[in-house]
């Protein structure tokens, strides 16, 4: 009764996991309006990294920078995305320290609503680095052989596995104690793995040791099966170990993201 007095009617329905999740997604979405600035890194950046790569070293590796562009476009795809990935546990590190975690713990609604709708809008940002890669490399020569149907598979793939990836990152987030300190083991992390991968060169002509890495590397993976959709090639084992691969990760670091967000 004393509800409905000071309400003027009933207490409205809780809202659901999918409701509370949209509305967190959209914040993360309307920060990006409000702060275009964040989109540096996923317009400019990809562009510099594959026409730097291409036209410095392409004819050094590979004799032309054609044939180059042709090895190294899928590669780049794959790194520019998953580089976007950090930003996921560089945000949380903000809003925690920011005291924004404590506040969503707070209010009503399903706990988790908050780490899943945040990176589901940082797919956005996913899916805006495939897509500007995708087009520049089509504009400097690149032949997607796979059609429209490859390109779009590729860059599905790329997109959903840095958002497997993400949730590493959320739970390094949560681990570390800034946002500057996320940023750069995330960044140290990625690129060294980048680098010791077929990313940019042939893995036969790495020595022993290196190419051994570079063979179980899950970037290697992912890339494979990029190259292989782009190409129009077939890509059935190469797409099924990444998927369990990005599976995998979701499955060990989701779990341990939430656990770490409710004690924080």
């Amino acid at each position: 009764m004393t509800i409905e007095l000071l309400t003027g009617g009933p207490r409205p329905p809780r809202a659901g996991a999918v409701a509370t999740t949209a509305a967190y997604a959209r914040r993360g979405l309307l920060k990006l309006r409000r702060v275009p600035e964040q989109l540096v890194d996923v317009t400019i950046g990809p562009i510099l990294l594959l026409v730097m790569f291409t036209y410095v070293f392409g004819g050094a590796i590979s004799g032309t920078t054609g044939d180059y562009l042709q090895f190294l476009l899928p590669g780049i795809l794959v790194m520019g995305v998953l580089l976007t990935a950090v930003q996921a546990g560089v945000t949380l590190q903000a809003d925690r320290s920011a005291g924004v975690v404590d506040r969503f713990r707070s209010l009503p609604g399903w706990r988790a609503a908050p780490l899943v709708g945040a990176v589901l809008a940082d797919s956005v940002r996913y899916a805006a680095t495939a897509a500007i890669i995708v087009v520049t490399g089509l504009l400097l020569g690149f032949d997607a052989d796979g059609g429209v149907v490859g390109v779009l598979a590729a860059a599905l793939l790329v997109v959903g596995f840095a958002f497997a990836l993400s949730w590493l990152f959320t739970t390094l987030g949560l681990a570390v104690r800034s946002a500057s300190a996320v940023q750069g083991i995330g960044m140290m992390a990625i690129f060294l793995l980048v680098f010791v991968s077929n990313v940019f060169v042939d893995p036969a002509t790495l020595p022993g040791a290196v190419a051994a890495f570079v063979d179980v590397n899950p970037i290697s993976h992912l890339v494979d099966a990029v190259r292989a959709l782009l190409y129009g090639e077939p890509a059935g084992a190469e797409v099924g170990l990444a998927l369990a691969e990005a599976a995998a990760v979701t499955a060990v670091f989701a779990p341990l993201t939430a656990r770490l967000y409710r004690r924080s």
